[in-house]
């Protein structure tokens, strides 16, 4: 349920809703996406948080992270972290998670509500945080796809549950739609570790 004046912002785990949105077989209309919020309630900061990968000479998520920039988005962005696993392969790490929390939790003495796009349940507790401050925390993540990419616990801690599925009408990109020419297909980078060598381009586009 969103009200329009209540103070609303959006904290959005950039990995995991693009694994969601790709698991259910659609891209993200980021304008539409924004401009859906706007519609509902006083937006007052849509965060986006991602990781990029430093030493690659091009980025595949850049073009996206310029556009989400000069389009009302805050962006939160830290270099990937890259170990060598016990079987000797190269991976990296992108969690955004302490970034995420940190900002909820400061952000919650000037919200009524907050949105996170994340099924990770290792927000339950900074939801919990948040709500403690008096801020209504609604979690859109899916239930929907195979698996399931919504932990029962941060479906649990939240005021309100929205299935991904449920807004698809509201925020997809139609597939026949050519993007501006700021806005260049990207990839972002796989949720929690990933293989470098898997972390290639494949077609999402971004509005």
């Amino acid at each position: 349920m969103f009200y329009p004046q209540e103070r609303l912002a959006l904290f959005i785990d950039g990995a995991n809703l693009y694994a969601a949105a790709r698991n259910l077989g659609f891209d993200i209309d980021y304008r539409r996406l924004r401009d859906w919020f706007r519609g509902k309630s006083r937006l007052v900061r849509a965060y986006y948080y991602t990781v990029l990968i430093e030493d690659q000479e091009y980025s595949p998520i850049r073009p996206l992270v310029d556009w989400l920039d000069y389009n009302g988005y805050t962006l939160v962005t830290k270099p990937a972290r890259e170990y060598t696993d016990q079987s000797g392969r190269r991976r990296i790490r992108n969690s955004i998670d302490v970034e995420l929390t940190v900002d909820m939790l400061e952000m919650a003495g000037h919200l009524d509500h907050a949105v996170l796009f994340s099924g990770d349940g290792s927000f339950r507790r900074a939801i919990e945080a948040v709500q403690a401050r008096g801020t209504r925390v609604s979690v859109v993540g899916t239930v929907r796809s195979n698996p399931p990419m919504a932990a029962d616990e941060l479906r649990r801690q939240a005021d309100n549950f929205i299935d991904l599925v449920q807004l698809r009408g509201e925020i997809e990109r139609a597939r026949d739609a050519r993007p501006p020419a700021e806005e260049q297909e990207y990839e972002e980078p796989e949720e929690d570790e990933a293989d470098v060598e898997e972390a290639e381009v494949t077609t999402v586009r971004n509005s």
